[in-house]
């Protein structure tokens, strides 16, 4: 009897979980900015200029496809329609064709080259960092993350950032709707890095033990943490609020509990935090420094 209630109930979810797929309602179907939204089925919304050009290029990929598709399919239904063998009882014993063997294969060279000028160019905006207002390092560990502000930019701290733990979460955050929309269960941390807005923010990346990966849908970011190797990203955020990711790398069981939180602030709360920061964190004696125009 067990096992039929358990298969019951999981035969309801499902096809609950069915219907709501399939009537979507527009809070489902919008896309989150700075978390996911429950029933998501796009894209983060943007707040970086990369991630608005990874947008602008996902959307004319989905319309490259889409042509394609309803090319292909007029052809299928054409050959349906006019070559079966009703319509065409006598089939016809063409083997070649010039001009079409010459369209088949100039038309995907045009595509692809449609394809690679735009990828090419957000490649390239992705990789020439300009110069930065802001250098954070930050370096993975198994399983949390930590960040340096260097002492040249008013800074001369580091700190961990760890995942609130669940139970925690439910007792402090989670009680209140509001904050629990605000801090997200597995994704709210006790220490957030903090940038003023506006500003271009140089981030290298590395990690102390094992492969991480430091990724943050809405500014469209994603560069592997790897041991013993400085990789570097940049982003400018236009809108202020705060933007949760994940870790986005392999790198063991607590890999699910490794949250990235940047909360993005006016340039006068900037200073504010800043000051506070140098008190919280500051290490004895020992200031950051990182060449801002090492590049």
């Amino acid at each position: 009897m067990r096992i039929l209630s358990v298969g019951h109930r999981s035969a309801t979810a499902l096809l609950a979980a069915g219907v709501a797929f399939a009537t979507p309602t527009t809070a489902a179907l919008a896309a989150g900015t700075g978390q996911p939204q429950p029933w998501q089925i796009a894209m983060q919304n943007p707040v970086t200029e990369l991630a608005q050009g990874m947008h602008n290029f996902h959307t004319w990929l989905v319309w490259i496809i889409t042509a394609i598709s309803l090319f292909v399919l007029a052809l299928l239904i054409v050959l349906v329609v006019k070559f079966n063998e009703n319509a065409n009882p006598v089939p016809t014993r063409t083997t070649h064709h010039t001009m079409l063997e010459v369209a088949w294969t100039i038309v995907p060279v045009l595509i692809l080259v449609a394809i690679a000028i735009p990828s090419f160019r957000l490649l390239r905006q992705q990789l020439i960092i300009p110069k930065p207002d802001l250098v954070v390092k930050v370096t993975g560990h198994s399983w949390y993350w930590s960040y340096e502000y260097p002492g040249d930019q008013g800074g001369g701290f580091s700190f961990d950032s760890n995942m609130i733990p669940e139970e925690e979460w439910r007792k402090t955050i989670g009680a209140n709707p509001q904050t629990a929309r605000e801090r997200p269960r597995l994704l709210a941390a006790d220490n957030e890095m903090v940038v003023p807005v506006d500003k271009i923010v140089r981030v290298p990346v590395t990690a102390a033990d094992v492969l991480h990966s430091f990724a943050l849908p809405s500014f469209g970011i994603k560069i592997d943490a790897v041991p013993g190797r400085l990789n570097e990203t940049w982003f400018q955020a236009r809108r202020e609020g705060v933007y949760y990711g994940q870790c986005s790398e392999l790198c063991g069981n607590g890999h699910p509990y490794m949250p990235i939180v940047i909360r993005v602030v006016s340039e006068a709360e900037y200073g504010t935090w800043l000051a506070q920061a140098k008190q919280k964190f500051a290490r004895n004696g020992s200031g950051l420094t990182l060449a801002s125009n090492a590049r």
